[in-house]
């Protein structure tokens, strides 16, 4: 789902491909869907796995037949081929950073409300059967690098696909920010926070703050305030080739969080500095669909639908 081209891509032979099935099983009731890709991919002679995308929490009461063997994606992803998600935009995001480290393409089927990143919706798995034999063309999508720095030791990274959002813990205060760009400040937000997103982020919650959309494979790092109490206040889009650096102003004693992708928030001292630059790692997501970018926002976001 790209407005730019796409790398093509094949798999001789097509027999013996490794197909990874994660679904997502409060989205994907039974994994039923998921069951239904594996019987079409096999037909069409792939391998296949299944997979939970993560560990249900004790107590948790997830719909999984129990004749079916299950595997993990720790143990598959070294040796696959391809990964397909079933579930929302966060099953794959949860998914993106482990799938591209290993070096392998994402295709996202829609079982959540709106899926963004998914290339196929739940009635369009029969689409799946050409994987079998290796034909998918594959776009790649931009990633950040994601630091903490804490007395000039690093703390904590990530990897995001989306963005890192830095926000503030209580409803009832003012997070106050200083944005840089390398060496220079750009931007002094006071508000709820600030995004700084990738092209694929742009439609997420950076469009939700007032941000740019952007065509998801361009390359270009967006910075976002969240509820900005400054009329002066605006999104702007960086070049790719710039560290973005978030700061707490000096002196102060409140607490930030970072979030990476929606991940769990860390907490942020006022000595802290996060600091975000374009990743070496790209995420690969599959296409079968055909369907361009702007199809997809005019669908999801209801506009024009020709």
């Amino acid at each position: 789902m790209g407005a730019g081209p796409a790398i093509s891509q094949r798999v001789e032979g097509g027999a013996g491909l490794k197909v990874i099935l994660s679904s997502n099983p409060y989205r994907d009731r039974g994994l039923k869907a998921a069951l239904e890709a594996q019987r079409i991919l096999e037909r069409s002679g792939a391998q296949t796995a299944l997979c939970l995308p993560f560990v249900p929490k004790k107590g948790d009461r997830v719909d999984v037949p129990r004749q079916l063997t299950l595997s993990s994606l720790e143990r598959e992803l070294p040796s696959a081929d391809l990964l397909i998600c079933f579930g929302g935009d966060g099953t794959i995001l949860h998914a993106a950073r482990d799938a591209t480290l290993h070096d392998v393409p994402i295709l996202g089927v829609n079982m959540g409300s709106v899926g963004f990143m998914a290339e196929l919706e739940r009635s369009e798995l029969p689409l799946l059967a050409p994987l079998a034999q290796g034909n998918f063309s594959i776009e790649e999508r931009m990633m950040l690098d994601v630091q903490v720095v804490r007395g000039g030791k690093i703390i904590s990274q990530d990897l995001a696909l989306n963005d890192a959002v830095v926000f503030k813990g209580s409803m009832a205060r003012v997070a106050e920010v200083e944005v840089w760009a390398d060496q220079v400040q750009v931007s002094s937000i006071m508000g709820d926070g600030v995004i700084v997103a990738t092209p694929t982020g742009s439609t997420a919650y950076s469009m939700s703050a007032g941000g740019p959309i952007v065509e998801p494979t361009s390359r270009s790092i967006i910075i976002t305030p969240v509820c900005a109490h400054q009329l002066a206040a605006r999104a702007m889009v960086l070049s790719p080739e710039r560290t973005v650096s978030v700061t707490l102003p000096r002196g102060t004693r409140k607490h930030l969080y970072l979030s990476v992708d929606g991940g769990k928030a860390i907490r942020l001292s006022g000595s802290d500095r996060v600091e975000v630059r374009r990743s070496t790692h790209c995420t690969k997501l599959v296409q079968l669909a055909g369907r361009s970018f702007y199809q997809v926002i005019n669908q999801k976001l209801g506009g024009f639908t020709k």
